[in-house]
């Protein structure tokens, strides 16, 4: 088995991801930033708390959302109670390998483990396969649970990376329900660093909060709308103990300093209250195919 001790650098060239080696979150890492030493964390939280408090971290490679599995449970709960801002974002090619031990046969199985997402995203595949399915905390560490295991009935869910590092064989290859499965990451900073909007398309990520009642949010998103900035994503929340306040996040095209967008986040401001931007960041170029 490769050895998987990863020690802890220079926080200056360190990036903080949740997982074991050989997550989908080590390998946008490894691709975003080549150059700096992934950091695995136990759990989001840790992940966070990485850059945001503990200083072990300069960056944070967080997962927000799928196109098969959708948003990821408790990263748009976890960004607004951060203090940190998202700089960047990153879109991975999700390929989901089944793996088990070197005895295993795919007729001999009858469970494969995986992160809840992992599962959501191939729940047609395991189907047809007849398999009951556990979730775990990941998709990594669910390979690296059934090679300490060694029970040759218990498959995983993972990417080929944690198969080579826990030397797992595979037993079936691209199982992901549909090819295309893209999940889309951002990269946390203690620092917001907004790019100059003459270097090229820019996304905004806010949140902001409104009352309960009618019209507010349309009044509240009315200034996008009548100064042509479109928005592409809102979600809301319930904000603290009541139901009577809601909070939304939403991200938006173009740069705070485009006068359109500018005079859109005047109306917003009018309308409601806590407007907080969580980042201003380049575009992917994923967002033009």
């Amino acid at each position: 088995m490769t050895d998987t001790n990863q020690q802890a650098g220079d926080p200056a060239t360190t990036i903080a991801y949740q997982g074991v080696p050989g997550a989908n979150s080590h390998i946008a890492c490894k691709q975003a930033f080549p150059d700096m030493t992934p950091l695995a964390c136990a759990t989001f939280e840790d992940a966070f708390a990485a850059v945001e408090s503990e200083g072990k971290a300069a960056l944070a490679m967080i997962p927000i959302e799928n196109t098969l599995g959708g948003r990821v449970a408790d990263i748009h709960h976890l960004l607004p109670e951060s203090s940190l801002y998202i700089i960047r974002e990153h879109y991975l090619d999700v390929q989901y390998q089944l793996l088990a031990t070197k005895d295993a046969t795919l007729e001999g199985l009858v469970e494969v483990r995986s992160h809840a997402q992992a599962l959501a995203q191939c729940r047609e595949q395991l189907a047809q396969l007849g398999v009951r399915t556990a979730a775990r905390a990941d998709t990594a560490g669910s390979a690296l649970e059934i090679a300490e295991l060694g029970d040759p009935t218990i498959g995983a869910l993972a990417p080929s990376l944690a198969g080579e590092i826990y030397d797992l064989q595979v037993l079936r290859s691209r199982f992901e329900d549909r090819i295309g499965n893209t999940t889309r990451f951002v990269v946390l900073s203690r620092a917001r660093r907004d790019p100059d909007p003459k270097d090229g398309p820019c996304m905004t990520s806010l949140i902001f909060q409104v009352r309960s009642v009618p019209a507010a949010l349309y009044k509240a998103m009315g200034g996008f709308a009548t100064n042509g900035v479109n928005i592409t994503k809102l979600e809301s929340y319930i904000s603290g103990d009541r139901f009577s306040v809601a909070r939304f996040y939403a991200e938006i095209e173009g740069h705070p300093a485009d006068p359109a967008v500018a005079q859109a986040f005047e109306e917003l401001d009018y309308f409601s209250k806590n407007v907080r931007v969580l980042g201003v960041f380049p575009a992917a170029d994923y967002r033009n195919q």
